[in-house]
């Protein structure tokens, strides 16, 4: 997950991270992070198959900002609160 310049977070997956990462710093990828850079890598996980990470970023990205910022300080304790309090709607 990337951190824009603008404080909006990008998720995506790759196999290579440092080329991937450096690609969305230097511009070199059009889209979303292009006009909100510089990017800062704020977290990343490794995935036994590429399916698997294609699965976490999908459901990632459907986090809210609250949940997305407890996944990078590491408390499950939180994401476990949030997505429950969304759950009820």
């Amino acid at each position: 997950m990337l951190k824009c310049a603008d404080g909006h977070y990008y998720v995506g997956h790759s196999d290579n991270l440092d080329v991937r990462v450096a690609a969305h710093q230097s511009g070199a990828i059009g889209g979303y992070t292009h006009s909100r850079r510089p990017v800062e890598l704020v977290w990343s996980e490794t995935f036994g198959t590429r399916e698997e990470a294609l699965a976490a970023e999908r459901q990632i990205k459907g986090w809210s900002r609250a949940k997305k910022q407890a996944l990078i300080a590491g408390d499950w304790d939180l994401i476990s609160v949030l997505a429950r309090s969304r759950s009820r709607g």
